[in-house]
C-alpha cells in the first residue's frame, strides 16, 4: 500500500520483454506538489516505466497505486492521432467528464498552443502534432501529469511558454526528457532508473551528475569488498572438509548468492560505439540552389508561400544549421535542397558523387513489424557490410547498445531512443559525403547525445542539420538558415548564438552580416599574428584583471535578463492586449542581447590574452 500522500505509486513492480528484465521489485510514487524528473539510458524502461505509471500499460507482478478520483493525464513519446479527425477534436476529446462541452477552454488551449483547431491531425508537422498532444494533455487540469519528451519538435518559444505553464503546475509531475537546460529550470526531484532499479534524490536534475557519480563510487567500493568475499569463500571450498559436506553445500550456495549480486552489479548498460567515415569523393560543390519557391494549397482556395525565392550555394564541409518556428517550412526546405521534392520555381543542382544519408525526424524509414535484425540485413544472411568491413549483425548492433535478445525482436517495441540508435546504426554502417540529420537529438539519452556531437564534429562531409538544440548547433554549424515563417529564409555566419547576436544587430543585410562575421574573425587572426614578440609583463594589467574577474558575473546576471525577456516575448497574447510592452520589451531584449555579444566578445579577448602568456 502506498503512503496517503502518494496521488500514485508503484508497489514491487515488476516487468520483463522476451528475455530482457526491465525491473523488479520496484517501489515509488509521486506527491502533489513534486516535480521531478525520470532519467536513464535508453533502453532502460524509462517510457514503459510512465506507460505503467499512466494505466497504459501492465505489470507482469506487483500493483498499482492510484488516490480515488484522481486524474491521470499522459503525454506519450510518439502520440496516435485519429486519421480524419481534427486539431479541435483531438483537444476537446482530452476535457474532464465534468467539463461539459466547454468549447471556449478548447479554444482558449488552442490559442496558447498556436494551432488552428480546423487544422487535420494527418497533415501536422512534427512541432504542431506535440504541441497539439501537449493541449490535450494541459486542458485535462490533471492531478497527475506524466510527460514523455515534452520538448520534442517544439521551437524555443513554445518550450519557454511550456516552462512557464509547468511551474505553476500544483499537481505531481514526472518528465523524461534530455533537454537539459528544461530539467534544470522545471525539476525539484530526481528518480534514476538504473540496471531495474530505481534511486531517488530529492534535489532536481542540476544536482544528478555529482549524486550519481557518488553513488558509483560507493557501489565500486561495495563491489571490492564483494569480490574479497567471494575469494574467501572460493578459498574455505577448496580447503574444506569432506566429512562437513552439508555445511559445503550451504557455503556453496551463498557463494553461486555472491557471484549472482556481482554479475547484477556489473551489468553495465555501457557506452554506444558511434563511427562515421567520410568518403573522399564528389566536387567542392555540393548544392547550388536558385530561387527557389515551395507553396501549398489552402482550403478556402489561396495557398501558403513556404519557401519564397531563396538562393544559396553549399560546399564541401560546410555545417548548415536549420532553425525556425514549427511549420515554417524547415523540413520543406532540406527536402528541396536534397531532390526530395521539387521547388514550385527555381533549380536545385546537385553536385557529382554524392553519397547521402537522411535522416528522417518522423522515422518513417522503419517497417515497425520488421526485427532489428532484418532492419539491418534486409536481404537475408547474419553479417552486413560495415565501413568496407564484414561484421555480424549481433556484434554491430551491440555497438549502438542492443543487446542479442532484442535483435530478434519487431521494430514497434523499441523505445524512441532506441529507434533514433537503430537507424543512426544504419546510417552509419556505410560511408558517406552528405548528412543530413532532421531532428536527430529527440529521445536519445544525454552520453549517446554527447557522442554524436563528437562523432559528427570529426565528420568531413558536408551536414544539413534541423535542430531546435541551441548546444548542439553551436558546437557543429558553421552557418544557421533561419526559416522565418513568412516564407523568407535568412543565412548568417556561425552558430546558434551567433546568428542570435547577428539578428539582434538588426537592419544589416545578409551579404554584409557574412562579410561582418568574416572580418571580425581574420581581424582576430591578423592581430594576434602581428602582435610583438618582444618582452612581455608576462600577465594582465590591474585593470584587465579586474574586468576579467568581473565579467563572469556580468554575463550570467545578461544571460538571466535575456532569459528573463525572451519569456515574456513568448506570451502571444502579448502583443494584442500591450503593444507599447511589446515593443518596448522587443528593444530592450535587442539591447540586452548586444551588451550580451560585446560582453562575451571581451572576455574571450581576455581570456585569449591570458592564455598566451602562459605559451
Amino acid at each position: 500500500m502506498a503512503p496517503p500522500s502518494h496521488l500514485v505509486a508503484l508497489n514491487g513492480a515488476a516487468l520483463r520483454f522476451g528475455t530482457k528484465t526491465l525491473f523488479q521489485e520496484l517501489s515509488f510514487g509521486l506527491a502533489r506538489g513534486e516535480k521531478a524528473c525520470l532519467v536513464g539510458r535508453n533502453g532502460t524502461g524509462k517510457s514503459t516505466l510512465l506507460k505503467i505509471m499512466a494505466g497504459q500499460q501492465e505489470l507482469d507482478s506487483g500493483q498499482r497505486f492510484l488516490q480515488p478520483g484522481i486524474t491521470v493525464a499522459y503525454l506519450p513519446q510518439d502520440p496516435v492521432f485519429e486519421q480524419n479527425a481534427t486539431v479541435f477534436d483531438h483537444v476537446k476529446a482530452g476535457l474532464r467528464p465534468d467539463a461539459g462541452e466547454a468549447d471556449y477552454l478548447v479554444d482558449a488551449m488552442l490559442h496558447h498552443v498556436q494551432l488552428p483547431g480546423d487544422r487535420l491531425l494527418h497533415g501536422l508537422s512534427g512541432g504542431e502534432g506535440r504541441r497539439a498532444a501537449l493541449a490535450r494533455a494541459l486542458i485535462s487540469e490533471p492531478e497527475v501529469l506524466l510527460m514523455d519528451e515534452p520538448t520534442n519538435h517544439l521551437d524555443l518559444p513554445t518550450i519557454q511558454w511550456l516552462e512557464e505553464e509547468l511551474s505553476r503546475f500544483r499537481g505531481a509531475l514526472m518528465v523524461i526528457s534530455h533537454d537539459r537546460a528544461f530539467l534544470n529550470h522545471l525539476t525539484k526531484q530526481t528518480f534514476w532508473l538504473d540496471r531495474g532499479s530505481i534511486y531517488r534524490l530529492d534535489k532536481g536534475f542540476e544536482h544528478y551528475e555529482a549524486w550519481a557519480e557518488e553513488l558509483r563510487e560507493k557501489e565500486e567500493q561495495e563491489l571490492y569488498r564483494l569480490k574479497k568475499q567471494i575469494a574467501r569463500e572460493e578459498h574455505w571450498l577448496q580447503r574444506g572438509v569432506t566429512a562437513r559436506r552439508k555445511r559445503n553445500m550451504g557455503r556453496l550456495r551463498n557463494l553461486q548468492d555472491l557471484r549472482q549480486k556481482r554479475s547484477e552489479w556489473m551489468k553495465e548498460t555501457g557506452s554506444a560505439k558511434l563511427e562515421l567515415e567520410t568518403l573522399d569523393t564528389g566536387g567542392d560543390k555540393v548544392i547550388t540552389a536558385e530561387n527557389i519557391s515551395k507553396s501549398y494549397p489552402l482550403k478556402d482556395g489561396g495557398t501558403r508561400e513556404i519557401i519564397k525565392s531563396f538562393s544559396t550555394k553549399i560546399k564541401r564541409g560546410d555545417r548548415i544549421g536549420i532553425v525556425g518556428p514549427n511549420g515554417a517550412g524547415k523540413s520543406t526546405l532540406v527536402k528541396m535542397l536534397v531532390n526530395k521534392i521539387e521547388p514550385d520555381s527555381g533549380t536545385v543542382k546537385l553536385g557529382t558523387n554524392l553519397t547521402m544519408h537522411y535522416f528522417d525526424q518522423k522515422r518513417e524509414d522503419l517497417d515497425p513489424n520488421s526485427t532489428l535484425w532484418e532492419t539491418m540485413a534486409p536481404g537475408g544472411g547474419d553479417s552486413i557490410m560495415v565501413r568496407g568491413v564484414q561484421k555480424h549483425v549481433v556484434s554491430y548492433l551491440k555497438d549502438f547498445l542492443f543487446d542479442e535478445g532484442q535483435v530478434r525482436q519487431p521494430v514497434y517495441t523499441l523505445s524512441g531512443g532506441e529507434k533514433n540508435r537503430l537507424l543512426l546504426a544504419r546510417m552509419f554502417a556505410q560511408a558517406s559525403n552528405l548528412l543530413v540529420l532532421d531532428e536527430p537529438t529527440n529521445d536519445l539519452d544525454m552520453d549517446t547525445l554527447d557522442l554524436l556531437e563528437e562523432v559528427l564534429d570529426e565528420y568531413e562531409g558536408t551536414l544539413l542539420l534541423v535542430s531546435h538544440d541551441r548546444d548542439f548547433l553551436d558546437r557543429l554549424a558553421t552557418a544557421i538558415y533561419a526559416v522565418e515563417g513568412d516564407g523568407s529564409v535568412v543565412e548568417y555566419a556561425g552558430g546558434y548564438s551567433d546568428y542570435r547576436r547577428q539578428r539582434a544587430l538588426g537592419n544589416v543585410t545578409d551579404s554584409e552580416l557574412t562579410k561582418q562575421f568574416s572580418n571580425d574573425k581574420n581581424a582576430k587572426t591578423a592581430k594576434k599574428e602581428a602582435a610583438p614578440k618582444g618582452k612581455t609583463s608576462g600577465k594582465l594589467s590591474y585593470k584587465e584583471q579586474r574586468e576579467l574577474d568581473a565579467l563572469p558575473e556580468q554575463l550570467e546576471k545578461l544571460a538571466a535578463e535575456v532569459q528573463k525577456l525572451e519569456g515574456e516575448m513568448a506570451d502571444p497574447k502579448l502583443y494584442s492586449k500591450d503593444p507599447e510592452r511589446f515593443q518596448k520589451v522587443s528593444d530592450q531584449l535587442e539591447k540586452t542581447l548586444t551588451r550580451q555579444a560585446e560582453a562575451e566578445e571581451r572576455w574571450l579577448e581576455l581570456e585569449e590574452k591570458q592564455e598566451s602568456f602562459k605559451i
